[in-house]
């Protein structure tokens, strides 16, 4: 069976909504999906996806602790993951919810398209899943231009492990990807556990945790991927992140030079622009109107009405606002 899955908490409801909403768009309900839990801050979510009857809440504990479990073993391979984050937190772990997207391994669809909660579907997937056919992993992205968020580029293991031409074109963004059930068995995680134990964990990137290690599980298996963005023609590849200022919108769907994307991902965004958006504050980002018009698909009359003046995500804050920083650094 196929699906889409993606991870979340109530955090991001209102982002979880707007895709949930796009895929509902394109697939009407017939097209399964399963969403991994980020942490137990589920209620708004479990309340929700009881009105969807193709939606579920991924509730196997035992395979969200195998994986809880195996990403901590990796970052306390780690030389100095752990002092990094307990330097600028309190956490042990940096953002260890991230990994329980790897769940999807375990999960109810044989092949899958993950998708992060900040991103909407605009196209039908049937290319992705028809390259799974030959593939066991499948992108569209061009996180392979920037290597520094995805390893250590720092690191000197890096190019022992890895080719130059690799870590030219095999780098892959997190956010959505197409694979398999089961393509990282046990006996291939206990193998790859110990070569990051013997010190290959160095070349991990620390602030892009669950990134970071899923392009060392591709890379270091060996597993057959693919990526759109270095196989289409410049003709006929699309961009897919907001931070693209060229794209049109038409009819609610979203195109480049012609061409329809597969997704938008609002990368780079924070959960609580959503949130301040959607509880009325007039805050403008890059297609804005795109995630509103998803966001409230089914209920167009809660769309928030804006009375003010929009204030750009990015803009810097008051000078009333950095008087009361300053102030409260003083005092410490």
């Amino acid at each position: 069976m196929d699906g889409i899955c993606t991870l979340a908490n109530d955090k991001v409801y209102d982002q979880l909504i707007a895709l949930l909403n796009s895929i509902e768009a394109i697939y009407d309900q017939k097209m399964p999906v399963c969403i991994y839990p980020y942490d137990g801050n589920t209620a708004q979510i479990t309340t929700e996806i009881a009105k969807r009857p193709h939606v579920q809440l991924y509730d196997r504990q035992n395979s969200i602790d195998k994986w809880d479990e195996f990403v901590k073993d990796i970052w306390d391979a780690h030389p100095t993951a752990h002092k990094h984050w307990q330097s600028i937190g309190k956490d042990k772990y940096h953002r260890i919810g991230t990994h329980r997207r790897y769940c999807a391994f375990d999960g109810p669809f044989d092949r899958f398209v993950y998708m992060d909660a900040d991103t909407l579907l605009i196209s039908p997937l049937d290319q992705i899943f028809a390259k799974l056919e030959q593939n066991d992993w499948v992108v569209y992205d061009f996180q392979y231009t920037d290597l520094s968020h995805v390893y250590d580029i720092a690191s000197v293991k890096l190019t022992e492990l890895f080719t130059s031409e690799q870590l030219k074109t095999e780098i892959f963004c997190s956010g959505f990807y197409g694979s398999k059930k089961d393509i990282f068995p046990e006996p291939m995680r206990i193998s790859l556990l110990e070569k990051l134990r013997q010190g290959e964990a160095a070349v991990l990137y620390d602030m892009a945790p669950d990134q970071t290690i899923l392009n060392y599980l591709v890379m270091r298996s060996g597993i057959s991927n693919y990526n759109f963005a270095t196989h289409l023609s410049h003709q006929e590849k699309t961009g897919c992140c907001i931070t693209s200022p060229h794209f049109q919108i038409k009819d609610n769907l979203i195109y480049d030079q012609g061409n329809r994307l597969t997704y938008l991902h609002y990368i780079g965004l924070s959960s609580k622009i959503f949130n301040q958006v959607c509880a009325g504050e007039n805050i403008d980002f890059p297609y804005r109107d795109l995630f509103l018009h998803y966001r409230y698909l089914h209920e167009p009359e809660q769309r928030p009405k804006f009375t003010t003046k929009p204030k750009a995500y990015d803009a810097p804050p008051s000078l009333g606002t950095r008087i009361i920083r300053k102030l409260g650094l003083n005092k410490k």
